[in-house]
């Protein structure tokens, strides 16, 4: 049976049941809570092998589309990509022909009748080690044809592949999203990072599937690729330590084919957006990284004015996203900075509310694992998404789940974003369980050194870890935190607030469980743009306005409506009063 309920939210908790609450941000700063590593649980596990059934190519023609997945183009248009072909290892290969076989996609609105063809390009990359002992690749034809004139909240059918020598795929269809809209909003996004390809992946993939997203958002370190020797094998999870006289960090081609093969139930329903990780370098004797991301994924650059797949933005309904590149040049002199500003400044506020940044390393991370890696990033960029009012910043890198309460520069905002650390995939490194505030767990100031970019450890000059480098206890900026594998689901409800839910992988046992959940709400009316200010002598910034940054604002009233169906609850909207 279906019943109304009307209920008021002010700083209290929103009322979703007879003694059920869910908190919200209004109820912050929240008092730091750590939940520890489950022992009953694993930590990690092996990686998946190469025939297993999710992984091996299916016994069809070479032609045959295959590693099938959508990507989010603009608002009316999407891309479609796929391999076809049979990637090579060995000491010599040569590359295949991507002229040999046709790009097609051909979709419409009715199965079966597909009024609409398009066709696009194909390109192959190689990956080279001219080293005594290791092998090479070179892929399959990847596939990227662009189709448009799509309309908002539509079904449509598809098929992709080459027509002439009848290789076509199997109908599948997708779903678009709304327009850009602060009254429409996709219907659940999901967000997933450093995932793999092990027997813990599997369990996030297969949860994060029953959730039902309309959007998925992977964070980086996608394949683990690069935790193998050429030849294949069994994987580390730890390169160095299996392999110390590895003459380059060598990466396994053939599982990028394998991970296309196990996403693709997903990534071919579901428009799946990426951004690099560190996993995905992938040096070259050559010098070139990054070649099986580049190549592998289409995403929105040019279509955001960016020149570089490492950094993008799209609108996603009243959502407006920024995917920032953590192992690319971030400093204020960059071309990744000016691209951001010039992005931000575009962003209206009245048709896309939310403004939500994805990037691979946290900013802001409790973990000895990872800990102020990319402080640097953080100095050169974080004054721009606070000018901004980015509502939400999600990352990974660390592999475990924690969000903080809001904050900008280290001191508790009511108007600093809500970051969330999600990069709990599932990978074979396993999870990390080792806080920075445990007692011998604090790293040097040596100890996380990125890849790419600088470092720029920093003692705090202020508060209870004032001096120190780590605090002694759990940050007061970090909310929650906890070890263990899933994947989060944000549901925007309308212009102001949105419903997180952090969902482990054991909770997949359990009915209507979840690791996390709160009501992020937006303040647009107490949380105006300040201006900002930098304070040399502290190395600090500091507002010069918005006076509520050390204040309780005063808190709007919202009449909320909700469906209850059994067990089921949905905000349908909310409104001022």
């Amino acid at each position: 049976m279906t019943s109304l309920i009307i209920i008021t939210l002010t700083s209290m908790s929103l009322l979703l049941a007879a003694g059920e609450t869910i908190p919200t941000t209004l109820d912050g700063p929240f008092k730091p809570l750590t939940r520890r590593f489950d022992p009953s649980l694993r930590r990690g596990s092996d990686d998946l092998p190469m025939d297993h059934p999710r992984l091996r190519k299916r016994n069809v023609s070479s032609n045959f589309p295959e590693q099938i997945a959508l990507a989010l183009s603009t608002p009316t248009s999407m891309w479609v990509s796929w391999v076809t072909g049979d990637a090579i290892v060995g000491k010599d290969v040569k590359p295949l022909d991507p002229s040999s076989i046709a790009s097609e996609v051909w979709y419409g609105k009715e199965k079966g009748n597909y009024l609409l063809k398009k066709k696009g390009n194909a390109t192959v990359y190689s990956q080279l080690y001219p080293f005594n002992g290791l092998l090479n690749y070179t892929s399959g034809i990847i596939h990227h044809v662009l189709i448009d004139g799509l309309e908002p909240e539509t079904k449509y059918y598809y098929r992709c592949g080459d027509s002439s020598v009848s290789a076509m795929s199997e109908e599948i269809s997708f779903e678009t999203l709304p327009l850009p809209s602060k009254d429409a909003y996709p219907h659940r996004i999901a967000f997933v990072g450093d995932m793999g390809l092990t027997s813990n992946t599997t369990t996030t993939i297969d949860h994060l599937m029953e959730n039902d997203p309309s959007l998925v958002i992977i964070v980086g370190d996608l394949t683990y690729a690069n935790q193998y020797r050429t030849i294949g094998g069994k994987g580390a999870s730890c390169f160095s330590c299996s392999f110390p006289d590895a003459p380059i960090r060598e990466t396994y081609q053939p599982r990028w084919d394998a991970w296309g093969r196990f996403m693709e139930p997903l990534t071919s329903k579901v428009p799946t957006m990426v951004i690099e990780g560190n996993h995905e370098i992938e040096p070259q004797a050559s010098g070139i990284t990054f070649k099986s991301y580049s190549e592998r994924f289409s995403v929105p650059a040019s279509e955001s004015g960016s020149n570089s797949n490492f950094y993008y933005s799209f609108d996603a309904g009243g959502v407006h996203f920024v995917m920032l590149g953590a192992y690319v040049d971030y400093n204020h002199t960059g071309a990744q900075y000016a691209w951001l500003k010039e992005d931000l400044s575009k962003v209206d506020r009245a048709v896309t509310p939310w403004l939500v940044a994805t990037m691979h390393p946290p900013w802001y991370n409790s973990y000895s694992s990872h800990y102020q890696e990319f402080e640097c990033m953080r100095q050169e960029m974080e004054e721009l998404l606070y000018q901004h009012r980015v509502d939400i910043v999600f990352a990974g890198h660390v592999h475990a789940y924690e969000r903080m309460n809001r904050i900008y520069n280290y001191t508790l905002d009511p108007c600093g974003p809500v970051y969330i650390t999600i990069g709990d995939g599932g990978n074979i490194e396993k999870v990390d369980v080792d806080f920075a505030d445990d007692p011998g767990k604090c790293p040097s100031p040596g100890d996380n050194i990125p890849e790419i970019g600088g470092s720029c450890p920093l003692n705090f000059t202020s508060g209870p870890a004032k001096g120190k480098f780590c605090w002694d206890r759990q940050p007061d900026w970090s909310a929650f935190r906890e070890s263990s594998f899933g994947h989060g689901i944000l549901e925007v409800m309308n212009l102001t607030h949105a419903l997180w839910t952090w969902q482990r992988n054991q909770d997949v046992y359990k009915n209507y469980s979840s690791g996390d959940q709160i009501y992020i709400v937006r303040q647009p009316n107490v949380c105006t743009p300040p201006a900002i200010s930098r304070d040399v002598g502290e190395g600090r910034e500091k507002s010069s306005g918005d006076k509520s940054r050390f204040s309780s604002p005063t808190l709007p009233m919202f009449i909320c409506i909700f469906f209850m169906f059994g067990t089921c609850r949905s905000i349908v909207f909310c409104h001022d009063i």
